[in-house]
């Protein structure tokens, strides 16, 4: 009997990896071009353009990234953003006419949005998906609207009533449940999340806060007791503020964002096909926010590009995959139609996610 069952493991073919990492080729130059011809044209056309100008740049974002010397490609046209981006303004401004007309009305509509949440981020996530293909296979995202409903409604609203003892475990739920239901043609992503790494990084996250904000009012003191700041010292109180909320907003989402991320793609592997690695180390992210950031305030917003390509550079050079040698054996089942109302509808309203 062990005879047979030792052959019968040996007879399975076994799948060997290999490592391959992605690759940028975008460049801050090329980028500030097609950045502001879209901020141009977009303003001369009272926003229509917007819907060119978000194709053209995730196009020349999704083209100039490689995975093992293919890039990736968004399929999406401008037509299809705009014809989503126009009906939900229009569902914006009726929500927002009928607010100032009748205020219980509007919490009425705003009630009706709670409830269509979970089916606007299912559909946002989905064509998100749909419009992104890699070896011209492409992505898709079977999620439904029941789980969603438990994982973006129900768990964080609970969370409230347990102090957000509870919400470590709504973010590890929705985050699992994003990965869980992405597939690349006819392969499933698989995450095995643990809810304990979400608990140690919320509390880590936490103690962070209060020591950064601890430091602050030790320095800040009580003028009318003789601490801290003299009277002639407090006209810099504000720019101080601005420095700390700085610091605590870059170190305390970078380390959460390094932790989480690394985790998840540690997790997670899409079945006969790929395993993921991430490698985010948050004192060099917190860096690389806090430098944006500042360029952005010194350039007038003119550095967005650098920063960009900056961001999207760090991304690729701190993520690697393992592919399996039969990775060409992968069919694309996503038909041609798609939808970008859903997506255009989420943003307006802000309940567009992703994964961390």
């Amino acid at each position: 009997m062990e005879t047979s069952e030792q052959n019968a493991v040996e007879q399975q073919p076994s799948q060997t990896t290999q490592p391959v990492s992605f690759n940028f080729n975008g460049k801050a130059g090329e980028f500030f071009g097609i950045w502001i011809v879209n901020i141009l044209l977009s303003i001369v056309t009272l926003g229509i353009y917007t819907a060119w100008a978000k194709v053209r740049t995730n196009r020349y974002f999704y083209g100039n990234t490689e995975l093992d010397q293919h890039s990736f490609s968004y399929l999406a046209t401008p037509l299809q953003i705009l014809k989503g981006r126009i009906i939900a303004v229009i569902l914006f401004g009726g929500y927002y006419i009928v607010s100032i007309i009748s205020p219980v009305a509007g919490l009425a509509v705003m009630a009706c949005l709670l409830i269509a949440m979970p089916w606007l981020i299912c559909a946002s996530l989905r064509f998100k998906m749909r419009m992104t293909s890699y070896r011209n296979v492409r992505f898709d995202f079977t999620g439904k609207y029941g789980e969603a409903l438990l994982n973006f409604l129900v768990f964080p609203i609970i969370s409230v009533f347990t102090l957000y003892l509870l919400f470590p475990y709504a973010l590890k739920r929705i985050d699992q449940f994003i990965v869980n239901n992405t597939r690349y043609g006819n392969k499933q992503f698989k995450a095995e999340l643990c809810t304990t790494t979400y608990y140690m990084t919320s509390l880590v996250t936490a103690v962070m806060f209060g020591i950064i904000i601890g430091i602050f009012f030790a320095v800040v003191g009580n003028p009318e007791e003789g601490t801290g700041l003299a009277g002639s010292e407090m006209q810099w109180l504000p720019l101080l503020m601005f420095a700390v909320y700085l610091l605590v907003l870059s170190f305390i989402q970078a380390f959460y964002v390094a932790q989480i991320r690394n985790h998840i793609f540690e997790s997670t592997e899409i079945n006969d096909l790929a395993r993921f690695n991430s490698s985010y180390d948050f004192l060099s992210l917190a860096y690389l926010q806090v430098t944006n950031m500042l360029a952005l305030l010194c350039s007038l917003g003119l550095a967005y590009p650098w920063v960009k390509v900056r961001q999207m550079n760090y991304m690729v050079a701190k993520t690697s995959v393992e592919l399996v040698d039969n990775k060409d054996q992968v069919l694309d089942t996503i038909g041609e139609q798609s939808s970008a109302i859903s997506e255009e509808v989420a943003n307006v309203f802000d309940v567009d996610v992703g994964l961390a």
